[in-house]
């Protein structure tokens, strides 16, 4: 892994590259770190955290949420994105305004300009919550990058290759930074290995992991 320093609106952020097209933005978050809490607060107010269950009948550890046109969902039917929110059968919440500058400007450090998403997955993880090996691929245009941040309590981020077995780096994350993955790292693998028991002074026991993608 690599790294540079560049300048984000006064402010010096440490630019970390895991792969082709992957990087980390140490930090980037941290300016907006209260309004994005107070954001989730307010989406999961109207859209409330759930642990879904997978196709193969399996209940997620990790609690999760959605704003944004279209929402990621999981059931005995499969993975897929919705208009609505299955428990109330409402549309989600609209994607806030400081959420989606978030999204394209991180998007734009990294070297993919335009990003627009429509959609924010909002992961709530405890202590030994854990997100499984997996791709990315249920978008329907692969060219737009996937943008992921991290509040609360530390996780480690494992982000590999295009195949199942690749070597796999280990990323530690903290509150504020920012993985940013598209071109020719898109479809790689990655996970979040168990969260250890901690506490942060704006989130408590949890991590919140927001996820903006481009799905439609």
């Amino acid at each position: 892994m690599t790294g540079d320093l560049f300048d984000t609106e006064g402010a010096t952020v440490w630019q970390e590259r895991l792969a082709d097209d992957a990087v980390l933005l140490h930090g980037f978050a941290l300016a907006d770190q209260h309004a994005l809490l107070d954001a989730v607060e307010r989406i999961a107010a109207a859209a409330p955290f759930r642990h879904l269950v997978t196709p193969g009948g399996f209940t997620m550890s990790v609690a999760m949420t959605n704003c944004g046109p279209l929402g990621w969902v999981s059931d005995r039917r499969g993975y897929r994105y919705d208009a609505a929110d299955p428990l109330t059968g409402a549309p989600w919440p609209a994607m806030p305004d400081v959420l989606q500058r978030l999204a394209s400007a991180a998007a734009a450090s990294a070297g993919f300009t335009h990003f627009e998403p429509d959609a924010c997955l909002i992961n709530r993880y405890d202590a030994g919550a854990r997100l499984s090996l997996h791709q990315d691929r249920d978008e329907r245009d692969m060219t737009q990058p996937i943008v992921s941040v991290s509040l609360g309590v530390p996780a480690v981020f494992q982000f590999g290759g295009m195949q199942r077995n690749d070597a796999k780096v280990r990323v530690p994350l903290l509150h504020g930074d920012v993985v940013v993955w598209g071109g020719r790292s898109r479809l790689a693998y990655h996970a979040v290995a168990p969260l250890k028991p901690n506490v942060h002074p704006l989130t408590g026991p949890y991590r919140i992991n927001l996820t903006f993608r481009k799905a439609g």
